[in-house]
């Protein structure tokens, strides 16, 4: 259990949004898949990790109309991904302040992904070659991190799903950190089939 007495010896608490939710929740229907990747919603998923919000409050923080917002919010919402944690009285009005249903998502078969989804997959495996290259020719930066690398091994399938579990592990410790400082940081993982050639176990023949 995460220490909240401030000591600086103990682990800091963990982070958690204002409103109470499930810890993980895994994609099993393709329109889970639709609604998550897309730029728009993932972004929208991404600031509801910080704290319950409302449209117009998405809207202003991502520079869109509340119009737009709304529509991609309902897609989020009719894919069971978000949904109102609770409402306030604004004036005449009700305000409705919207959460994620998990704090993870889970989506371990990129088989599931359909459409954008799929793209979205498959575009994120060939730009990890593109930020290993920015990452060699920027270096760190004071008081910036940029470091990504890819390492393509051929193992068997128990084996990769135990290192799947354990990167798993780490990115909830990931987004478990306090929210603190002036920059957000990324952190991805990704375990996909390669399409590097393999060479054949020593003593084979050629």
């Amino acid at each position: 259990m995460a220490d909240q007495t401030g000591d600086p010896d103990r682990s800091p608490p963990a982070h958690a949004p204002d409103y109470s939710l499930a810890d993980g929740l895994t994609l099993e229907d393709p329109a889970q898949y639709r609604a998550l990747f897309e730029e728009t919603r993932q972004s929208i998923i991404t600031l509801l990790s910080e704290r319950a919000a409302t449209i117009t409050e998405l809207a202003a923080a991502l520079g869109k109309p509340k119009g737009t917002i709304g529509h991609h919010v309902q897609v989020l919402a009719d894919a069971g991904l978000v949904h109102v944690v609770r409402t306030q009285q604004v004036r005449a009005l009700v305000a409705k302040y919207w959460g994620r249903t998990a704090r993870i998502f889970w989506y371990h078969r990129t088989g599931a992904a359909v459409g954008d989804a799929q793209r979205i997959l498959e575009r994120a495996a060939v730009e990890v070659g593109h930020l290993e290259e920015a990452a060699s020719a920027a270096g760190r930066e004071a008081g910036g991190i940029l470091d990504v690398n890819r390492r393509d091994v051929r193992l068997p399938v128990e084996r990769v799903g135990e290192f799947r579990d354990r990167l798993a592990d780490l990115l909830v410790e990931f987004a478990d950190q306090p929210r603190s400082g002036d920059v957000t940081y990324a952190m991805v993982y990704g375990v996909f089939r390669s399409e590097h050639a393999a060479l054949p176990p020593a003593g084979e023949d050629g």
